[in-house]
């Protein structure tokens, strides 16, 4: 469904016209680029909101459609729309825009309009990558992130802030050029079958490979993508980029980058090739479950309160891959809700250790103890967003994450994919246990920083939040409890795009066709196992 007005150019460019108005201000004036800064995220929030509230939540296929001819001759448009599946992350990079923003009138104090220009950037290339339904268009913009979040952490960052910048920037840039590969592949194939260039999206689903081509072309997309989510065992950049970012770059990092990467696999990963996928499904969630409790138990014995919450991410988007890769509605509904709320109890988390670094310029558990007698406004804001991250009832983890483990376990895929009929009952199983574990080090974390005796002399003057502080913290824990309470607004909006990516997979890749004929011989496989076992 095209759009009569292009509501989305103006979503996506708007940031980039304030980055270069930012560039006409003195150096001598952070204030004022501070201040339009933040002006221009609100209003680009605004935006977002009308498409939001524009968008059809009963419509499958894309919408507020605009297309554009850019270079003819190879088949490249300016594509963008939106569907279920991006409407809520544009929505997320929006809102938390200018929340980030905020967090920097203490944090950042050098080079403010330098960090400005590369924050307001970034969100172009975080919408962009979103909202582009050409390849080449998406490369742009997934290229373009890593330009201001190297710059971000290589500049404003902390001790180790040239190390975790290049690594960060090597890791993701590997991956980057894998895909480039595949894309260069799946273009030229296209031609060699229709006899046109395109880099059209939806035209390019349609490139027949053999099975044994699609595997290698799914592994290089695969690769980039596991490695920004990121998953185990290429999670390795991640806790050196959080630790060493400034606070506003760990909350747009953890709330937005990281969701690229579960977003490629469902925009291009599994449609484009979705007979290797669904074989490639019993690797990517068995490390999907392994990513779980690995980043559950190194976060258990982390000393540094920023470092916990960095592997905790890595435990959370574990969920989200697991609930990509059972291939039902209520799984994937669950991951791309989970996406959203890991970004808001996560990003909340890393405001509030920014709140008490920037008081005591440490981050180490065993500094505090007795915060809640000192600070019972920052203890109440950390608590919530403890629970939300734990998974509480009542609060946004908690739908996420059962829509995902009820989706696994019920799965009439996985079983088909691996061969076993307990295979969602056992995955889903074995990732409760990092909700469990989740709990643990989060609830011990909570425990040794606010409770106890006031001992530490340095906690003795601490002052609680302030009120620009607080307005930050408000908003969040207003969504942290409307999702949590009213999910289905959201997942409404979601579920058509979600059940036609379901049936697309299925369908393409046969495994439709493959359910259809198992549960016999699944059934007669369970028989045979009870007889054996009387």
């Amino acid at each position: 469904m095209e759009s009569s007005f292009p509501i989305l150019s103006l979503l996506l460019w708007m940031p980039l016209i304030g980055a270069l108005l930012i560039l006409l201000v003195p150096r001598d004036n952070p204030k004022v680029a501070r201040n339009l800064a933040l002006a221009v995220s609100l209003l680009d929030l605004v935006v977002a909101l009308v498409v939001f509230f524009s968008f059809n939540p009963l419509a499958r296929g894309t919408q507020l459609v605009e297309k554009w001819t850019w270079i003819e001759g190879l088949g490249v448009s300016y594509h963008l729309g939106i569907d279920g599946i991006s409407l809520l992350l544009v929505l997320l990079t929006a809102f938390l825009a200018p929340i980030a923003i905020l967090s920097t009138y203490r944090a950042v104090t050098d080079r403010v309009r330098g960090f400005m220009f590369s924050i307001l950037l970034l969100q172009v290339g975080m919408l962009g990558a979103f909202l582009a339904l050409d390849v080449f268009l998406f490369y742009i913009f997934w290229e373009l992130m890593l330009i201001p979040m190297y710059f971000m952490i290589g500049i404003w960052g902390g001790a180790r802030r040239i190390y975790a910048a290049v690594k960060f920037f090597l890791f993701t840039l590997f991956g980057s050029v894998l895909m480039l590969v595949a894309i260069l592949v799946v273009f030229f194939t296209y031609h060699a079958q229709t006899g046109n260039y395109t880099t059209d999206l939806y035209l390019l689903y349609g490139t027949q490979f053999p099975v044994s081509v699609q595997m290698w072309l799914f592994g290089a997309f695969a690769l980039a993508f596991a490695i920004k989510v990121p998953m185990f065992p290429f999670h390795t950049w991640l806790p050196d980029a959080h630790v060493e970012a400034p606070t506003a770059g760990s909350v747009i990092l953890a709330a937005v980058l990281l969701k690229m990467g579960t977003y490629g696999f469902l925009r291009f990963a599994f449609p484009l090739f979705p007979e290797a996928a669904v074989r490639f499904v019993p690797f990517i969630a068995i490390l999907a479950v392994v990513g779980i409790i690995y980043g559950a138990l190194v976060a258990l014995v982390q000393k540094d309160i920023k470092k916990l919450i960095a592997y905790s991410s890595v435990s959370h988007l574990g969920f989200v891959m697991l609930g990509i890769c059972a291939l039902t509605p209520a799984a994937t509904s669950g991951g791309l809700l989970q996406m959203v709320n890991h970004g808001i109890s996560t990003g909340m988390l890393f405001l509030l250790v920014g709140v008490i670094y920037e008081r005591r310029h440490t981050r180490e558990i065993t500094e505090f103890g007795g915060l809640a007698k000192q600070m019972p406004w920052y203890a109440f804001c950390f608590m919530i967003a403890t629970l939300a991250s734990v998974g509480l009832p009542g609060t946004n983890g908690f739908v996420g994450e059962f829509l995902v483990l009820i989706g696994t376990f019920n799965s009439d895929a996985l079983p088909v994919l691996f061969g076993s009929p307990m295979a969602g009952q056992v995955l889903a199983g074995v990732a409760g246990l990092g909700v469990i574990l989740g709990a643990i080090y989060m609830l011990w974390m909570v425990q040794r920083v606010f409770f106890g005796p006031l001992a530490n002399p340095a906690n003795q003057k601490l002052k609680d939040l302030s009120l620009r502080e607080a307005v930050v913290m408000v908003p969040l824990i207003a969504v942290i409890f409307f999702i949590g309470l009213f999910p289905n607004f959201f997942l409404s909006r979601v579920e058509p795009s979600i059940q036609a990516f379901v049936q697309d997979v299925r369908h393409r890749s046969q495994l439709a066709q493959k359910i259809d004929r198992e549960p016999a011989r699944l059934a007669t496989h369970i028989l045979e196992e009870v007889r054996h076992d009387q």
